[in-house]
């Protein structure tokens, strides 16, 4: 056999030629309790399996670790050697393990939350009180702003966890979708649409000057994508509130999602106009850096906006 062929490969070898940490343990718990039951008693598992592991430990060395005999189970001069070693490995694993739950601990300890404005406004603060019923610790940061600037946020490593209202995926991101929801055309009550008898015509639509969300945000890429990028803005405003109490003014029609019209349908304050050919409707996202599936906080957040 050449050198190459009999060289160990270098990945796992040394996984190969080192008991794990259960088998150490084991070998520890035998040292101190002096019965290969006891041992296996504290560590919760059989007599059988305590005593195929001791036999799997001494094949995976080439020594004889234990003596085994009528008045209990006893180390020999080589388990004893060894059993020295395994104490620096499992002090040195309890370490990793401390130092691994502080990180933990550290990373559990807030939440950082971007999302387009109507879930911002209108969804997260349910499921946010719900986290914090789960999770009365965990500190959370919420910032609002068009889909655009979530993309920014996150892929920036300035948020967690973000959520989007558009037509698409930011480049960059991975997501799963959590909700539906559609646009609507809204009025003043005293605006001309609000006697139509017949629906509004998307060619109609598409050239009324509007008020709408700015360039960027969820709401004005469903409409562009709708209308064919033929949407007219009447004004632009930088959010939801904004554009709903302009139409209610009644500076003019609006495109705006149901979930943010509700009351102000339900008290006529705005009258809600159907259209027909053209859809509105869209799917509310989650989104995450690609290959960074969320954890801690923004799992569970991301679980309770499914629930």
């Amino acid at each position: 056999m050449s050198e190459k062929e009999g060289r160990v490969p270098p990945g796992g070898a040394l996984a190969h030629r080192v008991p794990d940490l259960g088998a150490l343990e084991l070998l520890l718990a035998v040292a101190r309790l002096g019965s290969l039951g006891a041992a296996a008693r504290e560590l919760g598992i059989t007599q059988p399996a305590a005593s195929s592991r001791v036999r799997s430990m001494e094949r995976q060395l080439g020594v004889a670790l234990v003596d085994r005999s009528p008045r209990g189970s006893r180390l020999t001069d080589a388990g004893a050697l060894v059993t020295d070693w395994a104490r620096r490995i499992v002090e040195a694993a309890e370490a990793f393990d401390v130092g691994a739950q502080a990180l933990r601990d550290r990373r559990d300890s807030r939440l950082r939350v971007t999302a387009s404005m109507t879930i911002a406004e209108y969804l997260l603060p349910g499921w946010l009180l719900a986290l914090r019923a789960q999770r009365p610790d965990t500190a959370v940061s919420l910032h609002a702003g068009n889909s655009t600037v979530v993309a920014e946020r996150l892929l920036a490593d300035q948020a967690d966890l973000g959520f989007v209202e558009g037509v698409s995926v930011p480049a960059g991101l991975d997501s799963a979708v959590i909700a539906h929801d559609r646009l609507v055309v809204v009025t003043a009550p005293a605006h001309p649409w609000a006697r139509r008898s017949r629906p509004l015509k998307s060619a109609e639509l598409a050239a009324t000057p509007l008020i709408l969300r700015e360039e960027g945000s969820g709401t004005r890429q469903v409409l562009d994508a709708a209308l064919g990028g033929l949407a007219r803005p009447l004004i632009e405003l930088s959010s939801t509130t904004a554009v709903k109490a302009a139409a209610v003014s009644g500076a003019g029609p609006a495109v705006l999602s149901e979930l943010a019209v509700g009351e102000e349908l339900a008290t006529r304050r705005l009258v809600l106009i159907p259209v027909e050919g053209v859809t509105l409707a869209r799917d509310l996202r989650a989104v995450w850096p690609t290959g960074h599936r969320p954890v801690g906080p923004a799992r569970e957040l991301l679980s309770l906006t499914r629930g």
